[in-house]
């Protein structure tokens, strides 16, 4: 990573809550809708990533046509929540500037409940921005437990809306950007965007 690489949170959140987005077929999304959390078959056994961007979600989807990620969901979390994901997290990946040594960034990857990982950011054709990184944020069957009986408010499915952007990007792309969700950087406390390795 250059030094001009910029890590920011940016999301759609208000006083309470913050928005994240997962991707999965129907069989998952629309159980999730209905119940207003995770239910079987979700699966509370293994690291499931949850990522405040939508055009991210876009990109890791392919606007929601992959094989298994053909509903897009919005899920809204309790910032509490969302903010203990962070307060307990690593770094996926060793990062001399940001860790003593790679020995001790390992010690605490290997009992850390939550991951996080800064992938490149997306323009709105789904072209990576070398120098702006969006979070992604694992987490661990531990924090899975949190995340559906204690962090989740509520979930919708935007599938419509991540189609109708896809199609708007085709025919009229400056609309498109106007019905984009309108993130803003999250307002992150100088101790958690230290453990995450965010740019302040």
């Amino acid at each position: 990573m250059g030094p001009t690489t910029y890590r920011q949170i940016r999301a759609l959140f208000d006083d309470d809550t913050i928005a994240v987005y997962q991707a999965y077929g129907p069989e998952i999304a629309v159980p999730a809708v209905s119940a207003g959390t995770f239910v079987p078959p979700f699966s509370m056994n293994r690291m499931t990533w949850i990522k405040p961007s939508f055009l991210w979600m876009a990109y890791r989807s392919g606007w929601a046509t992959k094989p298994g990620q053909t509903r897009v969901l919005r899920i809204h979390l309790k910032r509490t929540g969302f903010e203990w994901a962070l307060a307990h997290s690593t770094l996926s990946h060793y990062d001399p500037t940001h860790h003593e040594s790679e020995d001790s960034w390992r010690s605490t990857l290997a009992t850390s409940p939550v991951r996080i990982q800064w992938d490149p950011e997306q323009t709105l054709t789904l072209q990576p921005q070398p120098n702006v990184r969006s979070i992604q944020i694992g987490l661990s069957p531990e924090a899975v437990h949190h995340y559906v009986h204690e962090w989740i408010t509520t979930i919708e499915d935007v599938t419509p809306t991540m189609h109708r952007i896809h199609d708007l990007t085709r025919s009229n792309p400056s609309q498109a950007q106007s019905v984009l969700p309108a993130e803003r950087p999250y307002p992150l406390p100088t101790h958690l965007a230290t453990q995450i390795g965010a740019t302040t």
